[in-house]
């Protein structure tokens, strides 16, 4: 279930796992970056990362699989994805 219009693709991740103090946030803004998604990312405070990505459909389900992974040092239990209404100019880190 995604929110698509011209291409577009947004979606609402919240990854679990041992994804927090792993640089998950800085790897994800890099990824992002990298596939030219916008969004953000922020720590929760029950441990998990939060992110809201937008872009191109295909580079919306590249940076959601490398979510899946995440960095190396990163264990990702799962990821609960749902669409997300918002559009974005670049990708950063909440704090």
């Amino acid at each position: 279930m995604t929110i698509q219009t011209m291409g577009k693709k947004a979606l609402h991740l919240v990854i679990y796992g041992r994804v927090q103090g792993v640089f998950f946030r800085d790897s994800m803004r890099r990824e992002a970056q990298r596939l030219g998604v916008a969004g953000w990312v922020r720590n929760r405070s029950d441990g998990a990362v939060e992110a809201a990505v937008h872009g191109a459909a295909a580079d919306i389900d590249a940076i959601v699989r490398w979510a899946h992974r995440g960095p190396s040092s990163a264990q990702v239990e799962r990821v609960e994805i749902e669409p997300d209404k918002g559009s974005y100019a670049s990708f950063e880190i909440i704090r």
